[in-house]
């Protein structure tokens, strides 16, 4: 009966939001990557290395982030009809290969250090912690601010980085002390395996959304009974609903109204039905009004009696 195509933002939604904590991070990630390569060789730790590797992994990511932001904020057409913002999903998905690969790598390298351990310099290590901790606290101070899925991967990193530098600092105080160089390879398997896990989580997050899957935040009862108290529904069916990019969401649903409803009364119904979506944080809503006699909605009963 009523067919409908709607665009609504919502007030968390920003499609012109530049990412400038992105740009700020990775000027500040790529420099201190170099300096932690020159470090780490010259402390010869590996714990420093390992960090590096996975800054240099970051600093490539950030780049891709910012690109695929860009990307994702291009207008849709007629290759993309539901508009670029899935491209941000991409800078997500490399950032995580990327750590993957450069984490074995690591803990290849650690591993064999187990079984012939290295002392390292141990005053070396304590000032590229303290350097770590401020470098990467601060970039984390920037992300923070992001709302993207992108921004909210990276910042993780940060927070991962800063956790890392932190065990670097506790573990090369106790080895200027103690004679426990075997202390730093362990340091650096703990710090890949922490940042294994994080990347095992941002993956699935961001196939859930490839895949289509349910946004997390949807309760799929709430948004029914929302619904269903707007005056004029008598049922709904056929509801689906799924994210664009984590932010972006979208869903179609076919709502049933009285056979005896006018055109103006309908078009009332719908926008009251899309008014409640939008604060439900739905930003693209496609509704389809059925009369009580329909024959979809006559069908679907008589299944639903028969089942």
């Amino acid at each position: 009966m009523g067919h409908d195509h709607s665009h609504h933002h919502h007030h968390h939604f920003d499609p012109d939001e530049k990412p400038s904590g992105i740009v700020t991070a990775f000027w500040l990630n790529t420099a201190f990557a170099i300096i932690e390569i020159i470090g780490g060789l010259y402390t010869n730790s590996v714990a420093i290395l390992s960090d590096a590797v996975h800054d240099l992994g970051d600093s490539l990511s950030l780049g891709l982030a910012y690109y695929f932001h860009g990307k994702s904020r291009q207008a849709r057409d007629q290759n993309f009809n539901y508009g670029y913002r899935r491209f941000s999903l991409l800078g997500a998905f490399i950032n995580s290969v990327v750590l993957i690969v450069s984490s074995v790598f690591i803990i290849r390298e650690a591993g064999l250090r187990l079984f012939s351990p290295e002392q390292p310099d141990t005053k070396g290590m304590v000032v590229l912690a303290v350097l770590g901790i401020l470098v990467n606290g601060a970039a984390l101070l920037r992300l923070r601010k992001g709302k993207s899925i992108n921004e909210k991967v990276i910042s993780l990193h940060f927070v991962e980085d800063v956790l890392g530098w932190t065990a670097v600092l506790a573990g090369s105080i106790v080895m200027m002390f103690a004679d426990v160089p075997i202390l730093d390879p362990i340091l650096s398997i703990l710090i890949c395996v922490y940042i294994l896990y994080n990347v095992y989580k941002n993956l699935r997050t961001t196939f859930r959304i490839l895949l289509q899957g349910t946004p997390e935040s949807f309760q799929q009862e709430d948004i029914k009974r929302k619904v269903l108290s707007v005056p004029g529904v008598l049922d709904l069916h056929d509801m689906h609903f799924w994210t664009m990019d984590g932010q972006y969401n979208v869903m179609t649903l076919h709502v049933v109204v009285g056979a005896d409803k006018t055109l103006d009364e309908i078009e009332k119904i719908k926008n009251e039905v899309k008014h409640c979506l939008i604060h439900l944080d739905v930003q693209h809503t496609t509704v389809e009004i059925e009369s009580q006699d329909n024959n979809c909605y006559a069908e679907l009963k008589k299944n639903q009696l028969t089942i």
